[in-house]
C-alpha cells in the first residue's frame, strides 16, 4: 500500500498525536497496536431471470487493542478521529498494570506482495457486470431443458488495512477479494435437485472474468443438479471412504485445523493439547497452513498483526510439528508468531485463523485409491458440517457421492454424512494420491462469531471404516 493511501493520513489525524495517544493508552501492556480500516463492498444477485439485488457499502474505522498476560482490552469506533481515539485509550488502559518498560517486538517486514492494489469494485462498470450475469443466466438455461431455476451472485470488496504499533512501526495492505457463484436446480417429474460452484481469489474483476472461468463453474453446478436428479438413497454404516481433491478439505480444515490454532491449545481446550512431537496421523500425513500463496482467497501479505505470513507445517509425516499462533497466544506459549492473527474487522480482536490449509500429496495414483475399495463411499463435494474442537467429533454432509462397487464408481448417493473423530480419523487414512488440489476460492470460516476467507484442499485420499449416516 503506497504512503498516498495511508488511513492515518486519510481520516487528517496528526502522527505525533496518535504516539501520544498509543503511548498513553498501551504503556504497561505487554502488546497492542492500533488497527485502522477502510472497505468498499459490492454484491449483485441475478436470479430467475432478473436482477435481484444490487448493493455496494463503505465502511472505516479503527480498533485499539492493548494486551497484558492473558487479559485483552479492545475499543473500536468508526469514527476515525483523535477525541474517538483518546476515549479508546482510555479505555483499554483498564487491563494494564506495572509498567515493563518495553513492547513486545514488532514483526519484521517483507517486501512480498502477494496480490495486486487494484479496486474490483471499479472495473468493469456496473452495466457490464449486469450484462454478464444475464449472459451466465442464459448460458445456464440452456444447458439442459431440467434446468428450471438459476442464481448467478457476484461479491467484491476492496479493503485497506493500517496496523500502528507502540513503537512508530507502521504496517499496510490492500486486499482485494472477488467470487462468483452459480447455483442450478433440476427438475424432471415431481423431483428436484441442485448444484452448485463459485471460485473466487485476490484480484480484479476485470482480469478475474475475462478468463471465462465462470464456463467451467456454470456447467459443474448444472452437472451436479443433473447427477443428484439420478441419486439414490445412501446406505449407512461403517465403510471405507474415498474424498476427492480439492473442496474435500474443507472436512480436514474443520475437523483438524480448527484443532491446531494456538489458543484451543494454549487453553487445553484442543483434542490436540500436549501432544506436539507425537504421531497424531498416519505415516504419510504432512499438512501445512499457507499463508503465502500468489492471488489465493486465504492468502494475505500481512496479517492483521502485522506479521507477515508464513508456509507452517503442522503435522509432518504424521507428526504434530506445529500449531497456527497470533502473537498474544505465542508469546503466552514459548513460540514464535506464524502470521495467524486474523480479524473479520476492526471491530473485532484478533486470534488465531487459518490461511489456506491443506494436505500434501502422496504417491498413489487416484484410480488405483479407488480400485482398492470393494464397497464404500466417493465423496465428492462437501456442504455444512459440525466439529467439537474439544473432543474432535465431526458431522459432515455430502452434496455429492458416489457408491463404490467392485473398485469403480456407482451410482450418485443423496444423503450421505460423514460421522467421526478428526484425530482418530487422521489415523485411518491409508492411501494418499498424488493428486494435490486447492479449492475454488469460495471458502469462508467462521469462529468466534468472526468470519474471515480461508481455502482448503487435498488430494484423494482413502479412509477405513469410517461411519456413514444414509437414508438407505
Amino acid at each position: 500500500m503506497t504512503d498516498t493511501l495511508s488511513l492515518v493520513d486519510r481520516a487528517g489525524l496528526d502522527r505525533s498525536a496518535i504516539d501520544r495517544i498509543l503511548h498513553d493508552g498501551l504503556t504497561g501492556a505487554d502488546d497492542g497496536e492500533l488497527f485502522l480500516e477502510y472497505r468498499q463492498s459490492e454484491a449483485l444477485v441475478f436470479d430467475n431471470g432478473r436482477l435481484k439485488q444490487a448493493t455496494y457499502d463503505t465502511a472505516q474505522g479503527f480498533g485499539l487493542r492493548a494486551v497484558k498476560g492473558e487479559a485483552v482490552g479492545y475499543a473500536h469506533a468508526s469514527d476515525v478521529s483523535e477525541a474517538a481515539l483518546r476515549r479508546a485509550a482510555e479505555a483499554v488502559r483498564a487491563v494494564q498494570s506495572g509498567y515493563s518498560g518495553t513492547y513486545a517486538e514488532s514483526p519484521p517486514r517483507t517486501n512480498v506482495r502477494l496480490y495486486g492494489e487494484e479496486n474490483p469494485l471499479l472495473e468493469p462498470a456496473f452495466d457490464v457486470k449486469v450484462k454478464l450475469l444475464q449472459e451466465i443466466d442464459a448460458y445456464v438455461r440452456a444447458k439442459d431443458p431440467r434446468v428450471k431455476q438459476a442464481s448467478i451472485s457476484f461479491g467484491a470488496s476492496w479493503q485497506a488495512v493500517e496496523i500502528v504499533r507502540p513503537d512508530g512501526s507502521t504496517y499496510r495492505d490492500v486486499r482485494p477479494m472477488v467470487r462468483v457463484n452459480v447455483s442450478v436446480v433440476a427438475g424432471a417429474g415431481d423431483r428436484q435437485e441442485s448444484g452448485s460452484q463459485g471460485y473466487g481469489g485476490r484480484e480484479g474483476f476485470a482480469r478475474f472474468l475475462a478468463t471465462d472461468a465462470w464456463r467451467t463453474a456454470a456447467d459443474d453446478a448444472v452437472r451436479q443438479a443433473l447427477v443428484n436428479l439420478e441419486s439414490v438413497s445412501a446406505p449407512a454404516g461403517e465403510m471405507d471412504v474415498v474424498l476427492g481433491p480439492g473442496w474435500p478439505g474443507v472436512m480436514l480444515h474443520e475437523a483438524v485445523g480448527h484443532g491446531l490454532e494456538g489458543d484451543f491449545n494454549r487453553k487445553k481446550t484442543s483434542a490436540f493439547a500436549g501432544l506436539m512431537g507425537q504421531q497424531v496421523a498416519a505415516k504419510g500425513v504432512t499438512v501445512v497452513d499457507d499463508g503465502t500463496i500468489q492471488s489465493r482467497r486465504g492468502s494475505l501479505s500481512i496479517d492483521d498483526e502485522g506479521t507477515p505470513t508464513n508456509r507452517t507445517v503442522l503435522i509432518e509425516d504424521g507428526i504434530l510439528v506445529g500449531y497456527m499462533q497470533d502473537r498474544q497466544n505465542a508469546r503466552l506459549m514459548g513460540m514464535k508468531p506464524t502470521g495467524n492473527g486474523r480479524r473479520e474487522s476492526h471491530a473485532h480482536v484478533p486470534m488465531p485463523r487459518m490461511t489456506n490449509t491443506y494436505m500434501l500429496a502422496g504417491t498413489r495414483d487416484p484410480g488405483e485409491i479407488l480400485a482398492s475399495v470393494n464397497k464404500g463411499i466417493y465423496c465428492a463435494s462437501f456442504g455444512g458440517g459440525q466439529v467439537d474442537i474439544t473432543s474432535g467429533k465431526y458431522v459432515f454432509q455430502c452434496t455429492e457421492a458416489y457408491l463404490i462397487e467392485n473398485g469403480k464408481l456407482g451410482a450418485p448417493v443423496k444423503g450421505a454424512m460423514l460421522i467421526g473423530n478428526g484425530p482418530t480419523d487422521l489415523n485411518r487414512i491409508s492411501m494418499i494420491g498424488n493428486d494435490l488440489a486447492l479449492d475454488h476460492g469460495i471458502g469462508t470460516c467462521g469462529k468466534n462469531g468472526q468470519g474471515v476467507p480461508v481455502g482448503v484442499g487435498q488430494p484423494t485420499l482413502r479412509m477405513d471404516q469410517i461411519t456413514v449416516g444414509g437414508t438407505g
